[in-house]
């Protein structure tokens, strides 16, 4: 068991007054102090609180009725099923249950007076509850006064223990303010304790549909309360970077300079501005934590490149680390194009390179005779030295975890100093999503594309016209252009039954005879991949059949049509990056997305959103309304804690109004912040960025 598991295991005297089973269901559900299980709100609630008549029920509307049964009996047709009819002084209901222990059958004995709670449909037995929740009661039994709440849970934990453990920790638990009582009086916010009580507790004439919408008073207080705590905690983090030391690297205008007459462009105004801030970074005593973001075909990496000249002129070292061999090839290309020039020598260190040339890897590594690492996950591996590292470059991070950037930084500690990290992505950030999850980090946006970027035209296609879209792709490719043809899959699945890049691959070639089509995916080694990549780049391959592998890094200025399968099953995201693939040239480039009906509504509007916008930001925007924060960011695989309560379209106001409490209370009420923060995140932010 990792050490990260070990430490979701709560004591048995974790929750006093719980029963241990309990406690031990709690932790599943990453509960391990009181105060977790008190933040543990309810989903949903249900209203028993009074009894609708059946006649009068409306279908498909959870409802609690009550009557008695006149019938049971168990029934084998067309499968082993218990069926009872009860009936109150309006008509009559079935109930089935289609698995149930003897203690079921019991309850739903002829004679039974029951309360049900469920929906009401139309079924093969005319108006029935299928498995409603069951109570036997008395005549004239009293009515819950309370709306009952039902709580997210985990196999074995039942309703009803869970109330249980919510209702003992609420009765010794002491929830003191941790706000200023100006700040409460202030925004007009609820009390914190009898917001939390409201919630788990609700009256019977609280609106529903107010606590269901999350837009009640209590509610509002806790989306606050939560978006304060990540705040308050992102500028703790930034107060502690300030604190600790790094190595100042002043500049490199000698070698920039150099690099700059060589290149075959001019840098966009947009590049100078986000280099400058970058360099304005590298140049004080503290560790730089910049995200450098651009949509696809920016020029990063050239940002990257001259940012790694003021390590280099310090006599010091950098790593660039990619998620993918392709993207890490891509940028290990690169880096040596431009600074080998230089005299500046770059090594490349991976996982899958041949032992010989891994072993001088290293050695050029630790010896500081390589000044530019570039490598994929291996970079952070227990085994990796670095001599004098002193800049980390880490692109698409969103796809590392936390703990993996943190083993890179880590390698240019020297004392107590650590190392310049300067974070890229492809994927713009919406506004909201930056003040939340990226409020301790400085941000610098290449909002502007390079000249000579051509527009690609996006086409939406039926899987029925096939046969046109490899038309399409054999007039391209015989007018001297290439083509890149991209699978989700690359073994058959039954359950998706989606087009495969072998299959794909073995179709085109015998349909496109006297072409010489590729194919790459994520399963051909390292030497395989860059094989093929390197053909194609080269022209020798006019048609590349790809996996989503070559969703980043891949530039072949003559590939000018792509073709994307399945792709109503893909991310808008992962479809932005792909299309950008092309367009890198001077030629008219197209990108067409091949869907298979039926069209699910989120596959729909997913289309329609790529189709009608080339925009990263606006798409990153659309991203987030559709998938939300997490896995847009990556986040649920990288460990960062994720808004449990918040919304951030939603709630961007309150989000705002977080923003500018959290600087007012670390200024004046420092004691309160550290409280506020210790209650909600519990000292479990220790890795919330790094």
């Amino acid at each position: 068991m990792t050490p990260e598991a070990d430490s979701t295991i709560a004591p048995p005297e974790a929750f006093p007054g719980v029963a241990r089973a309990t406690a031990s269901y709690l932790a599943k559900l990453g509960l391990t102090r009181p105060f977790d299980l008190i933040l543990h709100l309810p989903l949903r609630y249900e209203d028993e609180t009074r009894i609708v008549a059946i006649a009068e029920a409306r279908h498909g509307v959870l409802a609690q009725v009550e009557g008695v049964v006149f019938d049971s009996e168990v029934r084998f047709r067309p499968r082993r099923q218990l069926i009872a009819h009860l009936r109150d002084d309006s008509g009559e209901l079935a109930v089935r249950l289609l698995n149930f222990y003897p203690s079921q059958q019991k309850q739903l004995a002829p004679g039974a007076r029951v309360r049900l709670v469920g929906e009401i449909r139309q079924g093969f037995f005319g108006a029935e509850m299928v498995h409603p929740r069951i109570r036997t009661v008395r005549a004239g039994a009293a009515l819950p006064e309370r709306l009952t709440p039902v709580y997210p849970t985990t196999a074995g934990l039942s309703q009803l223990a869970l109330r249980a453990g919510v209702g003992v920790t609420l009765g010794t638990a002491e929830l003191a303010e941790t706000l200023p009582a100006t700040v409460i009086e202030r925004l007009g916010l609820a009390g914190f304790d009898a917001s939390v009580r409201l919630l788990h507790d609700p009256p019977a004439d609280v609106a529903l549909e107010a606590l269901e919408a999350r837009t009640h008073p209590a509610w509002q207080r806790i989306k606050f309360d939560e978006l304060l705590a990540q705040q308050l905690s992102m500028r703790l983090h930034r107060q502690r970077r300030a604190a600790a030391r790094a190595l100042a690297l002043p500049g490199a205008e000698t070698l920039a300079s150099r690099l700059l007459d060589n290149l075959p462009f001019s840098l966009t105004s947009a590049q100078q501005r986000v280099l400058a801030e970058i360099r304005n970074d590298l140049a004080r005593p503290q560790p730089m934590q910049r995200l450098l973001q651009g949509d696809v075909g920016s020029g990063k990496t050239i940002v990257a490149a001259l940012a790694a000249l003021c390590a280099i002129a310090a006599d010091r070292q950098v790593a660039v680390m990619a998620p993918t061999e392709i993207l890490a090839e891509q940028h290990y290309a690169k880096f040596r194009q431009w600074l080998e020039p230089l005299g500046i020598a770059v090594a490349w260190l991976t996982g899958s390179q041949p032992a010989r040339a891994r072993k001088a890897a290293l050695a050029a590594a630790q010896s500081g005779a390589a000044a530019v690492v570039v490598g994929t996950h291996a970079l952070f591996q227990e085994h990796v030295v670095f001599g004098r590292l002193a800049l980390a470059v880490v692109d698409e991070q969103h796809r590392f975890g936390v703990r993996q950037r943190l083993a890179l930084r880590l390698k240019g500690a020297n004392g107590d100093e650590l190392s310049h990290q300067l974070m890229m992505s492809a994927t713009p950030i919406p506004r909201t999503l930056a003040m939340s999850f990226y409020a301790d980090l400085d941000v610098s946006t290449i909002d502007e594309l390079p000249p000579g970027r051509t527009p690609v035209e996006t086409k939406l296609v039926s899987e029925t016209r096939r046969e046109d879209v490899i038309r399409r792709v054999r007039d391209a490719c015989a007018d001297g252009s290439q083509a890149y043809w991209v699978c989700p899959l690359i073994e058959e699945s039954e359950q998706l039954q989606l087009k495969t890049a072998i299959d794909t691959h073995a179709v085109l070639t015998a349909t496109l005879p006297g072409m010489n089509v590729g194919l790459v995916h994520g399963r051909l080694s390292g030497a395989e991949k860059a094989a093929v990549m390197a053909a194609f780049k080269a022209g020798e391959i006019s048609l590349l059949v790809a996996t989503t592998v070559i969703e980043v890094g891949v530039d072949v200025p003559n590939a000018t049509l792509m073709v994307i399968e399945h792709a109503e099953r893909m991310g808008l995201s992962q479809l932005h990056q792909l299309r950008g693939r092309v367009g890198r040239g001077v030629g008219e480039s197209a990108c067409i997305l091949l869907y298979q009906q039926p069209l699910s509504l989120i596959a729909r509007e997913r289309l329609k959103i790529i189709y009608e916008n080339s925009d990263g930001f606006e798409i990153a925007r659309e991203d987030l309304r559709l998938r939300g924060p997490g896995e847009l960011l990556g986040a649920r695989q990288s460990g960062v804690p994720m808004l449990r309560f918040a919304d951030l379209i939603a709630d961007a106001r309150l989000l705002e109004t977080a923003r500018d409490v959290a600087t007012d209370m670390l200024e004046h009420y420092p004691d309160h912040a550290s409280r506020h923060v210790e209650r909600w995140l519990g000292g479990r932010d220790e890795l919330l960025r790094v």
